[in-house]
Order: structure tokens, then C-alpha cells, then sequence
């Protein structure tokens, strides 16, 4: 069989113009996919909060919501009231990779990678996190917790 120049080129062409779609079904599908839901995790939980404290004499909860030895997680906050009558807040996003706080129990929990960190300081308990929560001044005026 011999091989003429118009046969050469046709395939080239073919073969040039199926490159890129056999590229787009490729692995890259399953490796974004992947990489999306794990990066959107991240994203929303640093975009959401982003360890910004909300604005001074902003007006977070009442008292008789958070729970002695515990707390909540507010949109921009943690309220932790460690032992009757002393409140606290902190930052709701880990200082591991920048997922929201998931739970407040005896600790306020990460659900990405398990940190844990202290309700009293916000000092880490369990890691991979190895940098304690940033403390939110508030003040507490009769039963209404704002920040200073």
C-alpha cells in the first residue's frame, strides 16, 4: 500500500481535531471533580467567614442561648460560655485549612480533619490544626452579647 500525500494529511487532520475532544473525557473529569468538591469545602468555608469578626457593636445572641459548657456557631462567630456567666468568642473557621467549624460540645469541632479546639481559650485540643482560634472581643450588657 502505498502512501500518498493526500492520505498523510487527512489523517493528521483527523487525528488532530480528535486530540482535544479525547483530552476533555480523559481522566481530568474524574481529577476535577474530585479536586471541586474538596476545594468548594475549603472555599466556602474561608469565603463564608474568613475569620472576619462582624462589625463592632454588632448584636450576636442572647445569653440564655449559648450553654454552659458549650456554645453556638453564629455566621461569623463561635459563643462559648465555659462556665456559668463567662462568655467568649472566637473566629469559626479552623486554623488548619480554613473549613467553618462544624459543632461546639465541650469543644468546638472541625468535621474536615478533626481539629478540636478549647471553648475557655480557643487553644488546640486535637489537631492536624496547630494554631488556636482568634478571640472576638464582645461585651455582655445585661442578657445581650454584641462585639466591642
Amino acid at each position: 500500500m502505498s502512501l500518498n500525500r493526500r492520505h498523510v494529511l487527512g489523517s493528521g487532520a483527523v487525528l488532530g481535531l480528535s486530540l482535544p475532544v479525547l483530552a476533555a473525557c480523559g481522566g481530568d473529569s474524574g481529577d476535577g471533580g474530585d479536586s471541586s468538591g474538596a476545594d468548594s469545602g475549603a472555599d466556602s468555608g474561608s469565603g463564608d467567614g474568613g475569620g472576619d469578626a462582624p462589625d463592632a457593636g454588632s448584636s450576636l445572641a442572647s445569653t440564655d442561648q449559648v450553654p454552659v459548657g458549650g456554645g453556638v456557631i453564629l455566621a461569623e462567630v463561635v459563643l462559648t460560655q465555659p462556665t456559668e456567666g463567662e462568655f467568649k468568642a472566637f473566629t469559626n473557621v479552623c486554623t488548619h485549612q480554613g473549613c467553618k467549624v462544624s459543632s461546639v460540645e465541650t469543644t468546638i469541632n472541625c468535621q474536615c480533619h478533626g481539629s478540636a479546639f478549647s471553648i475557655t481559650d480557643g487553644s488546640v485540643e486535637a489537631g492536624p490544626a496547630n494554631a488556636p482560634l482568634e478571640e472576638v472581643a464582645i461585651t455582655v450588657d445585661g442578657d445581650e452579647i454584641s462585639t466591642a
